[in-house]
């Protein structure tokens, strides 16, 4: 019945689509800002389509509709297609094309799509495909009747104690950088590099403590444009002290068209709008990440440590909850009638612990929780029709984060349940040795994080195993939980890690119709201990997430001398730092998985 619906809007898109001479329509899953996670508003592709992960494409023609995604995804987007005339286009894989390649092989279509919602890079790219292009048409949104309205949040202060230096003090940083590179104007679109900018914080988007904004700064000029009402009078009177001109967020093209004229501008073409670069096509531009992008991605001393806080809170969070679920399926093999537990209701204990900290405000995204095969679909969502019941035996896994006040945090751990099987346990453990291989890598300052991500397959290769997904994102300040330019991965992460750079280690195996391992923790990248003079400075990792792994899961003789090391160094560091801070039993509880193995 649900892909019903999902015919009828395709239907509905194609006569539109007829009326306005567009022979292909593009709907991808941005908002105006190309951000991963969207306001409710902005989720057009999941509307049109019905998929409802959080990254793909869904390209229309009058015969045929397409959703392209990646690996992340595949399971997931085809329970979620079947029977709605989408095809799944699964990215990366052999003979698979790509959006442009299709679009080559429709030939001379004239493409439309709501160039708010497209990058200006991808949209230039699309210009060399299309001989006509139409980008000034919403045409999911004139279908859409009951689309929610985009309705600001309250837009609130970053305390300093936090963000660890002043808007001033990082915005004499960014003129900086805009004077060594001969630049006028500089462009931000980015909400995460807004915020962190600005020292404010929103509630835009689920999860995700932003707001909607566009900000334009000059040698001696700032905008920041927002959603009318979302600063209070005080803020605005407190932003004009510091010589900032607040504008409403429709503004902003007009305000850039009007002062760049002869000027040179600086503007990250990957995440600034096709709608918003098109009118100064032509000015003298300079296209590349903003500034700000490396200045938050490299967290200073202040963040670092508020981060750590954020993460001990978080760790005692999880692992109050682990102990809680462990002794719930020990009640639950000894009675069996009583209540049980499920997906969403573990989500909702685990969410209750978390909350229960300090600072802590809102998660960091959907939990993902996936029992036995619901796991090995790499980012299911549990939801009131797939809900399944937990039992005690096999793989639980659980990835969920949080967003305190001091840090952001994202961790995955794959519980177990009960009993496992030798081929769990030896997955398991293979995973295991992907992570802590690269959790204790030494480096080269320069290595990227295509060159690290080996690191963490090579258990699985050599198994002739492999995931599909990266291996470690970027994690923001008090903002989203995946943010660049840092990435662990064999595509597209082609930027140094540096220390202060907070990233993801998350390896995983999942097999179709049996379960899914995963282990993720996050780790800083420091400096290792000085040698002589001759020895090159190298880079290590700090593993800053403080949760236990699954110790019944681990086969010890297929760790090496110095993987079982880190591992017992591991859980030294947790059972000392997050025990005082539990009871007695759990603290009990906690001794005995985190002891020494052999």
């Amino acid at each position: 019945m649900a892909n019903d619906n999902i015919r009828n809007r395709i239907t509905e898109l194609r006569k539109l689509m007829a009326e306005y001479g567009i022979g292909a329509y593009l709907i991808p899953s941005d908002d105006d800002h190309a951000s991963e996670y969207v306001n409710d508003h902005f989720k057009c592709r999941e509307w049109i389509s019905g998929f409802t992960g959080s990254a793909g494409t869904v390209l229309v023609t009058a015969d045929d509709a397409w959703l392209w995604t990646d690996g992340r995804y595949f399971l997931q987007a085809a329970a979620e297609l079947e029977g709605s005339g989408i095809g799944l286009m699964k990215m990366g894989e052999p003979g698979v094309p790509t959006i442009q390649e299709k679009l080559k092989e429709l030939g001379g279509v004239t493409l439309g799509f709501d160039g708010r919602t497209m990058t200006a890079k991808e949209g230039s790219e699309l210009e060399k495909i299309c001989s006509d292009i139409v980008f000034d048409k919403d045409l999911v949104g004139m279908i859409w009747e009951d689309r929610p309205a985009l309705d600001p949040s309250d837009i609130w202060v970053f305390p300093l104690t936090s963000a660890g230096r002043s808007f001033p003090e990082k915005l004499a940083d960014v003129r900086e950088r805009m004077a060594e590179n001969h630049a006028d104007v500089l462009l931000i679109c980015d909400l995460m590099e807004t915020a962190w900018l600005f020292n404010l914080r929103g509630a835009d988007v689920q999860d995700t403590p932003v707001f909607y904004s566009y900000a334009i700064v000059t040698a001696d000029e700032c905008y920041l444009f927002t959603l009318p009402s979302a600063l209070s009078d005080g803020l605005v009177s407190k932003l004009k002290c510091l010589s900032v001109k607040c504008m409403d967020y429709d503004k902003a093209g007009d305000v850039l068209s009007q002062i760049c004229g002869s000027k040179t501008l600086w503007a990250d073409p990957s995440k600034s709008s096709y709608a918003l670069l098109k009118p100064v096509q032509g000015i003298s531009m300079i296209e590349k990440p903003t500034p700000v992008e490396m200045m938050k991605a490299v967290k200073n001393e202040t963040e670092i440590s508020a981060t750590r806080n954020a993460h001990l809170k978080d760790g005692v969070a999880e692992t109050k909850f682990i102990y809680w679920l462990k002794q719930e399926m020990k009640e639950q093999k000894k009675t069996a009638s009583r209540r049980p537990l499920t997906e969403l209701s573990a989500c909702d204990k685990l969410e209750s612990f978390r909350r229960a900290q300090d600072g802590c405000f809102d998660l960091s995204f959907p939990t993902i929780a996936g029992y036995m095969e619901n796991g090995a679909i790499i980012h299911y969502e549990p939801t009131p029709e797939s809900d399944t019941e937990l039992k005690p035996d096999g793989f639980f896994l659980l990835d969920s984060g949080g967003q305190y006040i001091d840090g952001t945090t994202d961790i995955t751990r794959t519980i177990a349940l009960g009993p496992l099987t030798d081929k769990m346990r030896k997955c398991y453990t293979l995973v295991l040795k992907g992570h802590i291989d690269l959790a204790k890598a030494v480096f080269s300052k320069g290595t990227t994080g295509k060159e690290l991500d080996l690191l963490a397959r090579t258990p699985m290769k050599d198994a002739v195993m492999d995931y599909n997904h990266g291996t470690g994102h970027g994690v923001g300040h008090v903002l989203s939980v995946h943010e660049g330019p840092n990435y662990i991965s064999f595509r597209n992460a082609d930027t140094p890690i540096v220390p202060g750079m907070i990233t993801s280690d998350e390896p995983g195996i999942y097999l179709e119709g049996e379960f899914g391992v995963r282990i993720e923790s996050e780790i800083l990248c420091v400096e290792t201990a000085s040698g002589s003079d001759s020895d090159e400075q190298k880079c290590t990792f700090d593993t800053i997430t403080l949760v236990p792994l699954e110790r019944e899961a681990i086969v010890p003789e297929m760790l090496t001398e110095e993987e079982l090391s880190w591992l017992n160094a591991y859980h030294k560091r947790v059972y000392e730092t997050v025990s005082p801070y539990l009871t007695d039993d759990e603290a009990a509880w906690l001794k005995e998985v985190t002891r020494p193995i052999g």
